[in-house]
């Protein structure tokens, strides 16, 4: 590619257009049927990336952590929902975002809403968080008493507004296929539909990118917080939630070294780079991620016509394997172009995109205070 001259070592490579093209998607589909979309902005990390979502007037965002909201105020959100559940040891921060943006915070015990009432000295929208199945957190769905017994107590916090009910069906992430996709988000609609029926005046918030990006119906719901559809996966791609032309990110890493009697090609980026998330080949065989191609007559990532793969993953190796005529054509110092198994974690790794016309996009810093 012409910008392979400015690649020295593993470098997360962006394409714009492609991204682009995934944001218009579905804020399209949240305005066609009447959701607010809060984008969970812990995908991409990057003022620059979320400014485009202005474009398609999106007002509120979602994060993974307060860090993230600070750094995104910083940036001009106004109106940010901190996705997990409340620590209360963080309440210097909570306070002083609290005190110049909209700030909605999610809980799912009374511990951490006496904590705000006794330290909290600006107010925050609450979310309930509920759990759709993934059974990571939240309280269960038929836990309705003890959602009442949670809003009694946050009605008696005058700081504290009580927004709605908030989940994430993370299971349709072990899903394959439109048809199981389907199904999960069906049982998440009837549960939206049962506590609307209890608490007709709360907003529903749900948000996977599988579910969202497959769905058609959102009766019921109120908010879709989707995030990984800004650049999608070979996670994604094997779920059935996108096609291999939606993927947007590819990482470019310099072959170091070559082994033709083992069928490997050693490649600088490891564990450090692309995380140890891995899928299955149909024979149980683990991928940490796919060697592709740049097809530039229709601007996508295409796999090659004989598979290649990141086979083992040290801290800074990655083992490719691959048939023998393609190790022969590929030379030393060459790079490889990989598609990751998950691109959230791979860009939390990168911390910066090289775009496909040679820009930097610069990421939320480790840390920022």
């Amino acid at each position: 590619m012409k910008i392979d001259h400015l690649i020295t070592s593993p470098t997360l490579l962006l394409d714009e257009k492609i991204c682009r093209a995934n944001i218009a998607t579905m804020a399209k589909k949240a305005q066609e049927h009447g959701v607010q979309l809060r984008p969970h902005l812990k995908t991409p990390q990057s003022q620059e990336i979320a400014s485009w979502l202005r474009e398609y007037n999106v007002q509120a965002i979602t994060t993974s952590s307060l860090q993230m909201a600070n750094y995104f105020m910083a940036d001009g959100w106004k109106d940010i929902t901190v996705a997990f559940p409340v620590n209360i040891r963080e309440m210097g921060l909570i306070n002083r975002l609290a005190s110049q943006i909209q700030l909605n915070l999610v809980i799912e015990n009374e511990e951490a809403i006496l904590a705000l009432k006794e330290h909290l000295k600006h107010s925050v929208g609450i979310w309930i968080k509920i759990n759709l199945g993934n059974n990571r957190t939240g309280l269960n769905p038929d836990q309705t008493d003890k959602m009442q017994e949670l809003l009694k107590v946050i009605k008696t916090v005058p700081q504290l507004k009580a927004i709605g009910i908030l989940g994430h069906a993370g299971q349709s992430y072990y899903s394959r296929g439109n048809t199981a996709i389907r199904q999960i988000h069906d049982n998440t609609l009837k549960i939206c539909h049962q506590l609307k029926a209890i608490f007709p005046t709360l907003k529903i918030s749900i948000g996977d990118t599988p579910t969202v990006s497959v769905a058609t119906n959102f009766s019921g719901v109120d908010e879709i917080r989707p995030g990984n559809f800004f650049f999608y996966d070979l996670m994604q791609y094997q779920i059935g939630s996108c096609t291999l032309e939606s993927i947007a990110v590819a990482m470019a890493c310099p072959v170091v070294a070559k082994h033709p009697e083992r069928k490997e090609i050693v490649v600088h980026g490891g564990a450090v780079h692309f995380s140890k998330d891995h899928l299955l080949f149909d024979n149980g065989t683990s991928y940490y991620g796919l060697v592709c191609q740049r097809q530039d007559k229709d601007d996508s990532w295409q796999l090659l016509p004989t598979q290649a793969y990141l086979r083992g993953l040290s801290q800074e190796h990655g083992i490719i394997a691959a048939d023998h005529d393609f190790i022969q054509s590929v030379e030393i110092g060459s790079l490889l172009y990989i598609l990751p198994i998950h691109s959230c974690l791979t860009a939390n790794l990168m911390k910066k995109y090289l775009t496909l016309d040679g820009r930097t996009i610069s990421m939320m810093p480790t840390l920022f205070n």
